[in-house]
């Protein structure tokens, strides 16, 4: 399958809904939000030459911080 940056984002929002029970509607509206925004700076700057390409790459650093934050308020905590 030829890689473009359709699929690439319809492969990341299908992602996403797998983990929509685990993660929240709230986070999962937030991480669809990053996506969109995401995609709306890569496509500005497809040759990476402005500063499109680096705030794109700020979403993703947002959306690592969103699913680390869900994973420690789900995970378990040690008795004591």
């Amino acid at each position: 399958m030829e890689e473009n940056i359709d699929t690439n984002f319809f492969q990341l929002n299908e992602g996403l809904k797998s983990i929509r029970r685990q993660i929240g509607e709230e986070t999962y509206a937030q991480l669809i939000a990053l996506s969109d925004k995401m995609r709306a700076h890569f496509e500005a700057d497809p040759e990476d030459k402005t500063e499109d390409g680096l705030k794109g790459r700020d979403c993703i650093d947002e959306m690592i911080e969103l699913l680390r934050a869900s994973r420690r308020r789900k995970a378990p905590r040690p008795p004591g």
